[in-house]
C-alpha cells in the first residue's frame, strides 16, 4: 500500500494521557508524525472533539482535535506547537 501522507508517521509505543475538564484517560501512542498521531485507548471512551494530550515521557502537551475513530483507537491532529511541562 502506498503512503499518501504529507508527513510521514513512525511507529513507537509510548504512554501518553488525554485531560481536560478535571479528568484525564491514560492511552498511548501508536504512531506519530509532526502533525498528528495514532493512539489507542484502554476502552471505548468519550473523548472531547479537542483536548489536551501529554506525552509521559518528556511531559510534552498538544493541544489535539480529533480526525477519526474506530472503537478504542483514533486518529488525531496536533493543532497548536508543542509545550513542555516542567
Amino acid at each position: 500500500m502506498e503512503e499518501r501522507r504529507q508527513h510521514p508517521r513512525r511507529q513507537v509505543d509510548e504512554e501518553a494521557y488525554i485531560f481536560g475538564d478535571g479528568s484525564s484517560i491514560r492511552c498511548s501512542i501508536t504512531n506519530i508524525s509532526e502533525v498528528g498521531a495514532a493512539i489507542n485507548l484502554p476502552t471505548s471512551c468519550f473523548v472531547p472533539d479537542q483536548f489536551q494530550l501529554m506525552i509521559a515521557k518528556d511531559r510534552t502537551v498538544r493541544s489535539c482535535r480529533i480526525v477519526w475513530t474506530a472503537q478504542n483507537r483514533m486518529g488525531i491532529q496536533f493543532i497548536t506547537p508543542t509545550q513542555r511541562q516542567d
